[in-house]
C-alpha cells in the first residue's frame, strides 16, 4: 500500500483475471475481509455493446494501429531502411507460437 493508499495487483493475479491497466475494481465488504471484483463493462451495463458502440470501439482500434504504423514506418525511415526481425524485437513464432500452421 502506497501513502496514497493505491495497491498493485502482483502480475500473476492480473493475467489469471484479466487485469489491465485502466480497469476498474470493486471493493466489496465481506464480513472480516474485502472481495475485489473486476468490474466488466458488459456486465456493469448488463447488456451487450450496440452496433453503434461495436463500430466506434472498432474505429478508436484501428486509429491507435494507424498510429502505431505510422511510428513505426517514421521510426524504420529514420534508421534508414526496412523493419526486420532485429530491429522490431519479436518474431513471428513469439507472436503466434505453435499453432500448426504451415508456412
Amino acid at each position: 500500500m502506497t501513502s496514497k493508499l493505491q495497491l498493485t495487483v502482483p502480475k500473476a493475479i492480473a493475467d489469471q483475471y484479466g487485469i489491465r491497466p485502466g480497469d476498474e475494481l470493486d471493493w466489496i465488504p465481506a464480513g472480516e475481509t474485502i472481495r475485489v471484483q473486476l468490474v466488466r463493462k458488459k456486465s456493469k451495463a448488463n447488456q451487450p455493446l450496440t452496433s453503434k458502440q461495436r463500430v466506434e470501439l472498432f474505429d478508436a482500434n484501428m486509429k491507435w494501429l494507424d498510429q502505431i504504423q505510422t511510428e513505426a514506418l517514421s521510426d524504420a525511415k529514420r534508421n534508414g531502411g526496412r523493419v526486420t526481425r532485429e530491429k522490431r524485437g519479436w518474431t513471428r513464432d513469439e507472436l503466434y507460437g505453435d499453432r500448426g500452421l504451415t508456412r
